[in-house]
């Protein structure tokens, strides 16, 4: 089965070895992604990919609550929209430990970088819903928290989008 590493930018690259040692991930064969930021990279980069194939999103998250440098496993991810409601499929992510050794949490993904929420116990992306949405049915997502909604602390720390 295809294995696969995927990540927003290349300063992520350096996530991957601290999730497989924190969270006991095989990856030594898997191929990294980079994908790039957003919906519409995300959509190009994996529309080809096969939905069976083993597939770990890592990469850097916000939070408006957690410490910096906090690690999650993100059990469930949904669409940032903090000013409507609509229907939305819940979308569950594969998950393996229960044992409460790391934080759990459900991922925002918004269109733009999220600078303030009333969202606690939680971290924002740019990228895991949609990658969600397309099928992917062993996907595992683990989250750096690089800032607290904070567009300058994310760059001083990434050298990532501005």
């Amino acid at each position: 089965m295809a294995k696969y590493v995927l990540i927003a930018e290349e300063g992520e690259r350096g996530l991957i070895a601290q999730a497989a040692e924190r969270f006991g991930l095989d990856v030594t064969d898997a191929e990294v992604l980079v994908t790039g930021v957003g919906s519409i990279n995300i959509i190009r980069s994996l529309q080809g990919l096969d939905r069976e194939a083993e597939v770990y999103n890592i990469g850097y998250a916000g939070s408006a609550n957690f410490d910096l440098g906090t690690w999650v496993e993100v059990s469930e991810v949904r669409l940032n929209h903090p000013n409507v409601t609509y229907p939305e499929p819940e979308l569950k992510l594969k998950g393996e430990r229960t044992d409460g050794e790391w934080r759990k949490a459900v991922c925002y993904t918004s269109c733009d970088f999220v600078l303030v929420s009333e969202y606690r116990d939680c971290v924002f992306d740019m990228e895991l819903a949609f990658i969600a949405a397309l099928g992917f049915v062993n996907l595992r997502s683990f989250k750096y928290v690089s800032d607290n909604l904070s567009l300058h602390a994310y760059h001083d720390l990434t050298h990532g989008v501005e």
